[in-house]
């Protein structure tokens, strides 16, 4: 038996049509070892490029170019450098001890609240694979989510579990972005497998960063 934290994001958009979820999952007995390498990749890139290690590097901000992230402004000037950083880290995630990942979408033509809903049906699909994936191992884990909770379709469809079988335990945990590494990843999870699956014209050099980047990763896959 062992535990596992799943680190769960969304990424996606009204506008699209798209729901998202990526995820990095971490065995406890890795979780040390694993943030050493992720905290490490940031050493060298703070070296390398003057962004500082408690820079966030938040996907939807930083891959298109906003922000200021180095200390050099001759670095910021050009954007080209910052999907190579988004490489390196994707590619860093896929090294690190311990850690799979995942990603999960769905299109539709809802909007309004019933896009919103669909985004709720889109993560009570994810929590019962990883729910059934745990069991079907005998093992347990607990969920990090990005976020303050004020969002309460989360607790809701973890509520519905039923307590005799479940191996996901306790309602997800919430934890900002802006404060936790572990989340970044699954921030930048999330966001590059919705251009994946997206394939928007504009962000065709980002196609093929999931594949290439994370071969062994579970999908991006529809469901």
């Amino acid at each position: 038996m062992s535990a596992q934290i799943f680190y769960i994001d969304d990424s996606g958009a009204e506008s699209t049509g798209y729901v998202v979820y990526g995820w990095a999952s971490i065995d406890l007995a890795h979780w040390s070892a694993a943030l050493r390498c992720w905290l490490d990749f940031r050493k060298h890139l703070y070296a390398a490029t003057g962004i500082p290690a408690d820079y966030e590097l938040h996907a939807t901000q930083f891959i298109p170019g906003r922000g200021s992230p180095s200390t050099r402004p001759e670095w910021n000037r050009h954007k080209g450098h910052r999907g190579r950083v988004a490489q390196d880290a994707l590619a860093t995630i896929a090294s690190m001890p311990g850690t799979r990942t995942g990603a999960v979408w769905r299109h539709t033509a809802k909007t309004g609240r019933a896009y919103y809903a669909e985004r709720a049906a889109v993560y009570e699909h994810l929590l019962h694979f990883l729910d059934n994936t745990l069991f079907a191992g005998g093992d347990h884990g607990i969920i990090v989510m990005d976020g303050d909770g004020s969002d309460g379709s989360y607790q809701r469809e973890h509520r519905k579990l039923k307590l005799a079988t479940r191996h996901i335990v306790e309602d997800p945990w919430f934890i900002g972005s802006h404060t936790s590494q572990p989340v970044q990843i699954a921030d930048l999870l999330a966001y590059t497998a919705y251009q994946a699956v997206l394939r928007h014209p504009g962000k065709r050099f980002m196609w093929n960063w999931w594949g290439k980047a994370l071969p062994d990763a579970y999908g991006p896959f529809e469901i």
